[in-house]
């Protein structure tokens, strides 16, 4: 089981490719805030809704100084085409070593229909503009989460 992040904590840095091959850093958004979300697969009907929520807000949340990036184990193929299907504006980024979801501590056992299973935790962490961790959300519901990050960021 990976380790949860907790509010103070320096967030793990990363650069990872994203739909269209391209190294996307967390460094890239320094002196701004980043919300880095964690979902388990594109193309899946709760990822999907979660995505056009974030996209759906994107121009709110960029407006009051958030950056969003959504991280998946997916390859950047998939996220092409999960973007292109969806007409998605937020920066998607693939981990297929799932190195980042676990760092993140988006990657461990979880419960999935009763049973424990490994896999991806949907979760979101914002980071501040110093790149320490402003708060660290886990098992969040794809539906509705975005309108209740909205809500509890006071945007």
């Amino acid at each position: 089981m990976s380790e949860r992040l907790q509010t103070g904590d320096t967030a793990p840095a990363f650069t990872l490719p994203d739909a269209d091959g391209n190294e996307i850093s967390l460094a890239d958004h320094a002196g701004r805030k980043v919300i880095v979300y964690f979902y388990p697969a594109a193309l899946t009907p709760g990822c999907t809704k979660q995505a056009c929520d974030f996209t759906d807000n994107l121009e709110l949340l960029t407006g009051a100084g958030y950056d969003v990036i959504g991280v998946s184990p997916d390859k950047p193929e998939k996220l092409a085409k999960f973007r292109d299907k969806e007409d998605l504006k937020v920066t998607l980024v693939g981990d297929p070593s799932k190195e980042t979801l676990t760092a993140y501590g988006a990657f461990g056992e979880k419960k999935l229909y009763g049973k424990t299973v490994t896999g991806v935790i949907r979760s979101t962490v914002i980071v501040d503009e110093q790149g320490k961790v402003e708060r660290a959300l886990y098992n969040v519901k794809a539906t509705g989460h975005v309108a209740k990050l909205i809500k509890d960021l006071g945007i």
